[in-house]
């Protein structure tokens, strides 16, 4: 009964039906602004989104190893991390000391070693782009040489490219695991 009263006046009209048509415009921006408020972007910049993580870890296999008539295979350790605030990349290449016969399966010659900084991150679905700048050891040896890596999300079998000192290296991961998250 108190309900009633409240909602209806006392000729009957209802007070919903007096104030309804001034609020009514205001509400609706209202709930245009939430709802664009609450819909992300399908991609995302290291300046435009503070709760990217892009992440992964494992062991990758260099397509076509060392290339040429007589390629060696290259096996490599990667590991990163990125947020919209910039983060790490690590990736150690390691090639057999012989190319055939004994020894040619051990992965214990460092072929190139690179430690950097990732500075911005960009993503794209199941793609994250990683550009910063890197010291790098061995093949492509330099101080503060910029980088690119191109990571795809996923366990084994997706891709990784890193390209650095006029270099790109495509890479399929054999171990581990690349996670892309935006929240």
């Amino acid at each position: 009964m108190l309900l009633g009263t409240l909602i209806s006046g006392r000729n009957g009209q209802t007070r919903l039906g007096r104030w309804w048509p001034r609020v009514r415009p205001g509400v609706t921006l209202l709930a245009l602004a939430m709802i664009a408020l609450s819909s992300g972007p399908a991609t995302a910049s290291a300046g435009s989104d503070n709760r990217l993580q892009v992440s992964g870890a494992g062991r990758t296999i260099i397509e076509g190893g060392t290339g040429g008539d007589s390629p060696v295979p290259v096996m490599t350790v990667l590991a990163f991390h990125a947020t919209s605030q910039g983060g790490a990349f690590e990736c150690l290449a390691l090639a057999p000391a012989a190319a055939t016969g004994d020894g040619s399966g051990r992965f214990e010659v460092n072929a190139m070693y690179v430690t950097g900084t990732v500075s911005s991150v960009s993503v794209n679905g199941h793609t994250a782009v990683l550009h910063g700048t890197a010291n790098v050891t061995g093949i492509g040896k330099g101080h503060n040489l910029p980088f690119t890596a191109t990571v795809q999300s996923g366990g084994p079998g997706t891709t990784v490219t890193l390209e650095i000192s006029g270099l790109t290296f495509h890479e399929i991961l054999l171990e581990g695991e690349i996670n892309i998250k935006q929240s």
